[in-house]
């Protein structure tokens, strides 16, 4: 049976993460189908040059928000913006996410609880404040997760846990929502070209650890195709969407995934994986081996924030 159509005409959806990759392609494709597109983003520049990219598409500027997602009432301004712009807010898509790379004895702490943070409390955030009107709307919850949330490569505990968090939280919640009138889906994506996959590639541990997937696996979707797959989902309100279809059966597989067997090439790889770790650290510092180049800039800039308070 083919699942039921919402149309997405008119909607207005707040997408966190919107200045770049997945989100940036997302909303782009959510305004092609006639969607509202809010941008909610810490990236001042990024957020500026999608907006005016989607104007010059549209002839329409949207809504774009700077706010950090670690922050319920930065969150919380977001959608009130949303509101007294548009008066209503149909969909919340709890899209931004950062990872942290590094081995349990030697990762940055700092890096690490700024994974949890951003990807769990940030998710919490978002769809906390955009709830109220989502509920009034009777609409659609939407949280950007990985296939990470059941293959837990080594190196990357942070990322690992922070989805597996967010799949946690989905669950959850649809359960919470549906007398509520709104669904609530995850999404489950595997490589797509987005900043933090190519950032990630500047890090030979990335690489390395990248080589242990079988080739098929390695294949990463453009974000536009990504985004195209994401919005056919919430079309249909799904529950869960794959990105690509073959995460499914992953999915199925999961507990299959951590059998001694199925570890056995990420085993024979850890050793070399630290080494290249400790390589970096030895010569960059902790926080420039454990964040990607853009987090890492961010992590210097709160830094100096408190210096100054």
């Amino acid at each position: 049976m083919k699942a039921h159509t919402h149309t997405l005409h008119g909607k207005v959806v707040l997408v966190t993460g919107g200045a770049s990759g997945i989100g940036a392609a997302g909303a782009a494709e959510l305004q092609r189908r006639g969607a509202v597109p809010v941008l909610v983003d810490q990236d001042v520049d990024g957020l500026a040059a999608q907006a005016e990219a989607l104007a010059a598409a549209n002839r329409t500027r949207p809504l774009a928000v700077q706010a950090d997602i670690t922050s319920l009432a930065e969150c919380e301004a977001a959608v009130q913006a949303t509101l007294t712009r548009h008066g209503r807010l149909d969909i919340v898509w709890a899209n931004a996410g950062m990872a942290a790379f590094g081995p349990l004895a030697h990762t940055d702490p700092a890096a690490w609880r700024r994974c949890i943070d951003v990807n769990v409390n940030g998710t919490f955030h978002t769809v906390r404040a955009a709830l109220p009107a989502v509920q009034a709307a009777r609409g659609y919850v939407c949280l950007t997760a990985s296939v990470s949330t059941f293959a837990h490569p080594p190196m990357m505990s942070a990322y690992a846990a922070s989805k597996a968090a967010v799949e946690a939280m989905a669950n959850a919640w649809r359960i919470e929502l549906a007398a509520h009138g709104v669904d609530v889906g995850i999404i489950h994506a595997s490589w797509v070209r987005t900043p933090l996959v190519e950032e990630g590639e500047l890090h030979p541990g990335f690489i390395r650890l990248r080589q242990t997937v079988p080739a098929p696996m390695r294949q990463a979707l453009s974000p536009e195709e990504a985004a195209r797959r994401i919005v056919d989902g919430m079309e249909r309100r799904q529950s869960r969407i794959w990105v690509p279809g073959w995460v499914r059966a992953m999915h199925w597989l999961r507990a299959l995934l951590h059998l001694p067997q199925a570890e056995r090439a990420l085993r024979q790889a850890a050793p070399e994986l630290e080494r290249m770790y400790l390589d970096i650290l030895a010569t960059e510092g902790a926080a420039a081996s454990s964040y990607a180049p853009r987090e890492l800039q961010r992590a210097m800039e709160r830094d100096q924030q408190r210096k100054r308070f």
